[in-house]
């Protein structure tokens, strides 16, 4: 019988079945609380820091004290890989505001609650990077920067799972929010890029949309690969017009998309900018100089 996964919750462990918040917990009845989701390569924790930095950051924005460290956090995800023996995991690192009572007063809730998850993860088929997703622009707008603005990686994801929703209902592979004025801002969990005569371009930050550490780290992969990368509003039209459409994210790595509301974008196929980087994200991920070694 295989051995069950042990997941880090408040200075213990338990078992996957076994694993438990109180119904009490803000986290719960409120989705108050912050998380990141963080990637596992050949005993490599690809961009540990900058996911650590950023969780702090969230719940800095949120007003939510964080009961350790940053190094102590560091090593308890550390730790966690560790005590089930992984070197290559999809890693959820969560901290909700704690347990509370049924009022949404976070003044109710004395601690906060730590929960570090160490598994596997599964966005799309496997086909999906050689031909390419099918998308849809999704009615469900992102929250803007002076609302419950997605700059904050919070637990409230109501607002993605609408547009996921949709995408399930359509039948398509992923839903594309825009923001208040229209312009794209970002798949339901990815952020977005788009190819135009050999220059890459990206939604700005002020979308409203996530700063993603891959999106980041892709950027930089692209500039050194001798890539033009520029941040600007990007509309509906010049999605659909784009010579290639691509996500990034954690767990999605990179995904090429082949179709948006029907409309096929360039040949229909993952584009040679596309898959380039593709090609070059893999050996980047396992480069010991861009994340933390789980065993030293």
């Amino acid at each position: 019988m295989e051995k069950e996964l042990l997941v880090y919750i408040d200075g213990e462990y338990y078992p996957k079945s076994k694993a438990k918040v109180s119904v009490y917990d803000h986290g719960l009845l409120y989705g108050d609380g912050v998380f990141e989701g963080i990637r596992a390569y050949s005993g490599i924790v690809f961009k540990l820091k900058e996911h650590v930095d950023r969780l702090y950051r969230s719940a800095h924005t949120i007003m939510l004290q964080i009961p350790v460290t940053k190094e102590e956090m560091t090593k308890i995800v550390l730790d966690t890989l560790r005590k089930n023996n992984l070197k290559d995991a999809y890693i959820r690192l969560v901290v909700t505001r704690g347990i509370g009572d049924l009022g949404l007063n976070p003044k109710k809730c004395p601690k906060a609650t730590i929960i570090v998850i160490a598994d596997t993860i599964s966005l799309h088929k496997s086909e999906a990077k050689e031909k390419g997703v099918t998308a849809m622009l999704s009615w469900v707008k992102r929250d803007p920067v002076d609302a419950t603005t997605h700059e904050i990686k919070s637990l409230n994801y109501l607002n993605s799972i609408l547009a996921k929703i949709e995408a399930n209902i359509s039948n398509v592979d992923e839903a594309i929010c825009l923001d208040k004025n229209g312009f794209i801002c970002e798949g339901v969990a990815e952020n977005m890029f788009i190819v135009k005569n050999r220059r890459i371009f990206t939604p700005p930050s002020y979308t409203g949309a996530l700063p993603g550490i891959t999106a980041e780290a892709v950027t930089k992969l692209a500039r050194k690969l001798g890539y033009e990368v520029i941040e600007k509003n990007i509309t509906p039209y010049e999605l659909f017009n784009a010579e290639e459409v691509f996500f990034t994210g954690t767990a999605a790595e990179v995904v090429p998309v082949r179709e948006i509301n029907k409309r096929q974008i360039g040949s229909g196929s993952p584009g040679p900018i596309t898959k380039r980087l593709m090609e070059e994200f893999p050996k980047l991920v396992r480069d010991p100089s861009e994340g933390t070694p789980i065993y030293q």
